[in-house]
């Protein structure tokens, strides 16, 4: 059995619940490396990573490089001996880094890979209306996520399911994953599979503002799966037109209603009680919305102080 020295590399809290698992099965953790802080909130008071707040209760050794190919990080790389780098959110290390280590650097992506390379794939898989999607672990090579398969485990996607909820059951599954990789790479049990390459392979693309603005003339579901694929974060948003007034807004969370009607795509349905978007093929119903500057809102408190007008609209 392989005596292992680990360095996990990662940054956000899907990351820390992998962390935790390694610390909890009492696995050699040289040293831990994450993000530099960095200026947040109104104060621009340094924020520490989610993973580097962890690590400092367990008394593990960080690193926080701003430059993955400076002397001085590869140097300190180099001095913590370790024998095996795992990566889980963080960002594209030079090969430098990771052909470092004797058994390799392993990666736990959250997706079905091949499908959903990239930098959200929980978001993606949600958005393309998938109905299963999972997580995977394999070795690093040069490009992204494209390196040989070591383990892949299925799960299931709720046909109400946001990006949330399934963040939390990936990082579960996720944490069992790799705890199952370092006992095969220990016991000299891995058996790796190249990914197959197709034309057909989805991209689980970086988020921006243009990609998550909602197109009211898209098709019903197509609407409501990039709400929930947005929510809780970073949130599906449109421009909200109730009189004199354009509002930014953002919407977490919806229902789809199918009827037809002959309303005119993007007009606004108010009631005392509901709020419904006019699309083909029926509504979009709006359960829980955030104004700017104001804290998100369950529709029934929005109508009770903020009237729409007759012609109100949303694009």
């Amino acid at each position: 059995m392989k005596d292992l020295r680990i360095v996990f590399m990662g940054t956000p809290d899907f990351a820390v619940t992998i962390l935790k698992a390694l610390v909890e099965n009492k696995h050699n953790i040289a040293g831990v490396i994450t993000a530099p802080d960095r200026p947040a909130g109104r104060g621009r008071k340094l924020n520490e990573s989610a993973v580097k707040q962890y690590a400092k209760t367990q008394g593990l050794n960080i690193l926080q490089p701003t430059n993955l190919k400076s002397t001085d990080f590869l140097d300190e790389l180099k001095s913590l001996n370790a024998n095996l780098q795992i990566v889980v959110a963080f960002r594209m290390l030079p090969k430098v880094v990771w052909q470092m280590p004797e058994y390799g650097t392993f990666n736990l992506h959250a997706s079905l890979l091949p499908n959903y390379r990239g930098a959200a794939p929980i978001n993606w898989a949600i958005i393309n209306g998938e109905t299963k999607t999972g997580v995977s672990t394999f070795f690093i090579d040069e490009k992204i996520d494209t390196g040989d398969m070591i383990l892949q485990e299925e799960l299931g996607i709720e046909p109400d399911e946001n990006a949330g909820s399934l963040h939390d059951k990936l990082m579960h599954m996720g944490s069992d994953l790799v705890i199952k990789t370092i006992s095969l790479i220990e016991n000299n049990d891995v058996q790796t599979i190249p990914q197959k390459e197709s034309k057909n392979i989805k991209t689980a693309y970086k988020l921006n503002k243009n990609n998550c603005k909602i197109n009211w003339n898209d098709d019903i579901d197509k609407i409501y799966n990039l709400i929930r694929g947005l929510s809780p974060y970073p949130a599906a948003w449109c421009t909200l037109i109730n009189g004199d007034s354009s509002l930014d807004i953002k919407i977490y969370k919806v229902e789809k209603e199918y009827i037809a009607h002959s309303e005119e795509t993007g007009k606004i349905i108010s009631s005392k009680k509901e709020l419904k978007v006019a699309v083909a093929k029926g509504y979009i119903v709006l359960k829980e919305i955030k104004l700017p500057g104001k804290r998100t809102m369950e529709i029934k408190s929005l109508l009770n102080g903020y009237a729409f007008e007759p012609n109100a609209k949303m694009l």
